[in-house]
């Protein structure tokens, strides 16, 4: 099937009677809670259960191969080929399903706030709360804008389509399917929401760099003076967190470009982790919880409808998203200048990195292309407690092209504008996932800030003996222990033998980057 076939079975289901298009955030809370998709809490927020799939689905995912884009695609378990004739049948299935649907929901908007790069964007959802989360999520259109849009990406989305893997070639009931060619994103046995979000992100990970521009899965801010501060992370690293700072302005929480003007934000909302949420310690994220905002997996008291968010009985990976301007300190448009510091966040299951360190160019190319971190609970199906990794760029499962692409291009902006990289680690002290603690959140938002006000600047560092890394001697508002993680560990052998376990990782890992340059992995990693 041709893309012009594709697009008229797309255009006969659009035109159906069912077709409810860009409905208000007001209604499409009425659609949700009164076809019983989900219910509204005291603070006026729809809460959505999302079954036993409460986190992406990578099995699960494809890109079909095709002529036109085949050559381009790093193919493996990240970008898993398939074939058209499989997604040919399956949309075909998919959209005669949607046809049946008394009520289907269109969401029009963009991706990408710098207007030169701009991706238009359709959604099609069989749910009304999955549209008004794309609708919070995406870039909302102006009336004069939604008066010409024509959608150059759609998401077509059903989530109780089960596929037959013995008869429709998939792996399980779900799949989430993207043909470049047909600029088609095919979704469906899955509630997880943030299938969506990431398959648009895939997009414009496979399109920004053929237009010069970097795109990041990061927060970014900006403060006062134009100081613009990127924070690079994995899940649960604390990106949306730690960018939700009351002292600067945010740009956005999660997925940014990076171009020859700066960079923007790709998104028009923010998707926050809620678990042990509290208004002391995130109130920024905490205050946005309000009508108009979507949890995800959230328990609600059935009688008071408040929600509790400390419990993780249904997944460690509830979730909120709300438009950004949901958050008081922002950009708006969201763009800024070209970033001065530029934070990789990893969570450390192992407690032997160190909370704040100052890297090398060598150093900061080395942990890009590694992204250490571990898998948090719940931010994957089956994961249930932390699981050691590395995702190339803190980001591999969203990157359709090599990794080198990615790397080789934020090397030549560091250089180009002189930022500043810090590694920092929001994971485990005193001791290993079980044993030690996690960091607390004041003591990483303090050295942060220490960081991106250039407080460390002048501050003696000394290299860590494992590692190689640039640890400060003092942080003003930080326990000296702390600084050192091998200070904090009671056991020295223990740490001793958790970070020679952690060096040979990294260095088993790089084994895979065989056109890197030699002096980042002779300077880049860990020392012994």
């Amino acid at each position: 099937m041709n893309s012009v076939d594709i697009h008229n079975e797309l255009k006969d289901l659009l035109s159906g009677s069912n077709i409810k298009n860009q409905l208000s955030v007001a209604q499409l809370v009425e659609k949700a809670t009164s076809r019983g998709e989900a219910m509204l809490t005291a603070d006026g927020a729809v809460c959505a259960e999302t079954g036993k799939y409460t986190g992406r689905s990578p099995k699960d995912k494809y890109t079909v191969e095709e002529e036109s884009t085949k050559d381009k695609i790093d193919w493996g378990k990240v970008n898993q080929p398939i074939s058209a004739e499989v997604f040919d049948k399956l949309y075909t299935k998919v959209v005669n399903y949607l046809k049946t649907k008394d009520e289907v929901f269109v969401f029009n908007g963009f991706a990408g706030a710098d207007k030169d790069s701009q991706l238009s964007i359709k959604v099609v959802n069989e749910y009304a709360w999955h549209n008004l989360f794309c609708h919070q999520l995406f870039i909302r259109p102006t009336d004069t804008e939604l008066a010409s849009h024509t959608a150059d990406f759609t998401i077509v989305s059903a989530p109780t389509f089960h596929a037959d893997p013995a008869v429709d070639g998939t792996n399980s009931e779900t799949f989430i399917i993207v043909s470049l060619e047909k600029k088609i994103i095919l979704i469906g046995g899955t509630e997880y929401a943030g299938e969506m979000k990431k398959s648009i992100f895939g997009i414009m990970n496979y399109l920004l760099p053929q237009q010069n521009i970097l795109s990041m899965h990061c927060s970014a801010n900006v403060g006062e003076a134009g100081d613009v501060a990127l924070f690079f992370g994995l899940s649960g690293t604390g990106k949306t967190t730690l960018s939700a700072d009351a002292d600067r302005k945010l740009i956005g929480d999660d997925e940014h470009g990076w171009s020859d003007n700066g960079v923007f934000n790709i998104e028009g909302g923010c998707y926050a982790k809620t678990i042990n949420l509290s208004a002391e310690k995130e109130p920024e994220i905490y205050n946005a919880i309000r009508f108009g905002s979507v949890l995800e997996n959230v328990v609600i008291d059935p009688e008071t409808r408040i929600a509790d968010y400390d419990d993780g009985s249904l997944t460690e990976n509830t979730r909120v998203a709300y438009p950004i301007d949901y958050i008081e300190n922002i950009v708006t448009p969201s763009v800024a200048g070209h970033p001065k510091t530029i934070v990789f966040l990893t969570a450390d299951a192992f407690g032997v990195l160190p909370p704040i360190s100052k890297l090398t160019k060598e150093q900061a190319m080395y942990h890009f292309l590694s992204g250490f971190t571990s898998k948090l609970a719940g931010t994957e199906r089956g994961v249930t407690e932390p699981e050691p990794v590395f995702s190339t760029c803190f980001g591999s499962p969203f990157l359709p092209l090599p990794a080198t692409v990615y790397a080789e291009m934020l090397g030549q902006k560091i250089d180009e504008h002189g930022a500043q990289v810090f590694l920092v680690n929001t994971g485990w002290t005193g001791g290993e996932y079980g044993v030690g603690n996690r960091m607390k959140l004041s003591y990483t938002r303090t050295m942060v800030r220490a960081a991106i006000d250039g407080k460390l600047n002048g501050v003696p560092t000394i290299q860590d003996e494992v590692f190689g890394l640039h640890i400060p001697t003092a942080v003003e508002g930080v326990p000296s222990e702390v600084l050192n993680p091998r200070d904090a560990w009671a056991d020295k052998a223990a740490y001793d033998q958790k970070a020679a376990q952690l060096a040979d990782l990294f260095k088993d890992n790089f084994k895979k980057f065989a056109n890197v340059p030699e002096n980042i992995t002779t300077q880049g990693g860990p020392i012994v």
